[in-house]
């Protein structure tokens, strides 16, 4: 499989309701709720894409443009967007749907980086040397 549609293989989905117990007292998802599920859906990503031990070295810029209420439904969807030699990059955007309307918008967006690691938590190559 090439670079490619390895990266395409990787893409992950997930959906989630948003539920009185994960917002705050406006009635919207707390920010570390919403950062907690943006990490999880990036370590799969990373995960299904290197198939190798990863774990999260940073988050950059993550941009809260649309609030998320309670009520809501939320789709988070992470994309690969760089490979180098033991890290990768994943992007992770989550978007509002309303339970009973079309209405879809993106909510938010980020970048997380991971490093894959090995038994004694030491950085290891993501792909062959060949790729």
């Amino acid at each position: 499989m090439d670079l490619a549609a390895k990266i395409a293989a990787a893409e992950t989905r997930i959906f989630k309701a948003v539920f009185p117990n994960t917002t705050n007292h406006y009635d919207t998802l707390f920010g570390g709720t919403t950062l907690h599920m943006m990490d999880e859906v990036a370590f799969i990503t990373a995960t299904r894409f290197s198939r190798l031990k990863m774990v999260t070295v940073s988050s950059d810029k993550v941009d809260f443009t649309h609030p998320i209420p309670g009520g809501t439904l939320v789709e988070l969807i992470g994309n690969v967007e760089h490979v180098g030699n033991t890290s990768l990059k994943v992007r992770v955007e989550l978007f509002v749907e309303q339970m009973y309307s079309e209405e879809r918008v993106k909510a938010v967006s980020g970048l997380f980086t991971f490093v894959a690691i090995d038994h004694e938590k030491r950085p290891v190559r993501i792909l062959p040397a060949a790729v």
